[in-house]
């Protein structure tokens, strides 16, 4: 184990510095620049202000010249000023606004763990019926509405429908992260859409699962119905899901503007935006590295979790 994750880790530094390299060489090969005065969020400047600035962030220099530079950096975890933001360092945005993001990232993805595993399992337990005819809507309804649809259908729901209907607030108000109750409707927008994922991808492993060979042999020995399901089949069926968790984890914790937005949540998504209609360079490399990073983590604990879940599974 303790080899593989250092193998891992190894293979994280080429990885990072390709996508580095891909993100810097398209960023540059698009037209427009972040000091011109048709750039969104930028103020219209002379010619000689525009070449001091570019003097200024090195944009001056040859494209390799700029890459290395801001590798060198980028290890010591230097990413310079926000091209919009002049008097903000992009670390301190991203300290500030990815614990945020995080934070509701983890209460997205435990919303979607704990309504869409079970949900997937008892559909593939009663399939054809009742609950698997529910739980399939519910899983059509999370892929195909975006979140900032269902954020925008829970504000109505709760602002103008519930309190005509029962006369009181059942949520006091719909923006803001002051208080734990703040979190519950963005939670539920930005989960709704991973829990769809999840009990559709839980019901079609199950499904197969509770056809092989094992299981029916566990039956026939006269084991209780719930024990074969809980015992025997929710760990071999839940490898499938478990593959698709880590990249779903690392795309809702590193911020969604639009929930964000709606819900005035102070997140990294709203900046993320704004750095690429501004063309902000080292925004934009900062969060990509952040994003490339969270993603390998997370496959490498999904990794881990496999040997876990199925003792067959050795990692090499």
């Amino acid at each position: 184990m303790f080899q593989f994750i250092l193998r891992r880790l190894f293979w994280l530094v080429p990885t990072l510095l390709a996508i580095s390299l891909i993100t810097f060489l398209v960023m540059h090969a698009t037209p427009g620049s972040p000091l011109q005065p048709t750039a969104a969020n930028a103020n219209p400047l002379p010619p000689e202000a525009q070449a001091n600035l570019m003097r200024q962030y090195g944009l001056d220099r040859p494209l390799h010249e700029q890459y290395v530079i801001f590798v060198w950096k980028a290890v010591r975890l230097d990413f310079g000023n926000s091209y919009v933001y002049r008097t903000r360092e992009v670390t301190d945005i991203l300290a500030a606004t990815f614990p945020v993001s995080l934070h509701l990232g983890v209460m997205a993805m435990g919303f979607a763990i704990i309504v869409g595993v079970p949900l997937g399992v008892m559909a593939a337990v009663k399939r054809n019926g009742t609950i698997d005819y529910i739980a399939s809507i519910v899983a059509v309804l999370g892929v195909s509405f975006p979140n900032f649809v269902v954020g925008i259908f829970l504000i109505v729901i709760v602002v103008l429908v519930f309190p005509q209907i029962f006369g009181f607030h059942i949520i006091p108000r719909t923006g803001g992260w002051e208080s734990p109750v703040d979190w519950i409707l963005p939670t539920i927008a930005l989960g709704l859409q991973p829990l769809g994922i999840l009990a559709r991808y839980v019901r079609s492993s199950m499904v197969e699962v509770l056809h092989q060979d094992f299981i029916r042999t566990a039956q026939a020995k006269g084991l209780a119905q719930r024990r074969v399901i809980i015992g025997h089949a929710v760990k071999n069926g839940l490898i499938p899901p478990l593959t698709i968790a880590g990249p779903m984890f690392a795309a809702v914790a590193t911020g969604s503007f639009f929930v964000e937005y709606i819900f005035r949540v102070p997140g990294m998504g709203r900046f993320f935006v704004e750095s690429m209609s501004s063309r902000d360079y080292p925004m934009i490399m900062a969060v990509i590295l952040l994003y490339g990073v969270f993603l390998a983590i997370m496959n490498l604990v999904v990794d881990a979790l496999y040997s876990v879940i199925d003792p067959r599974i050795r990692l090499s």
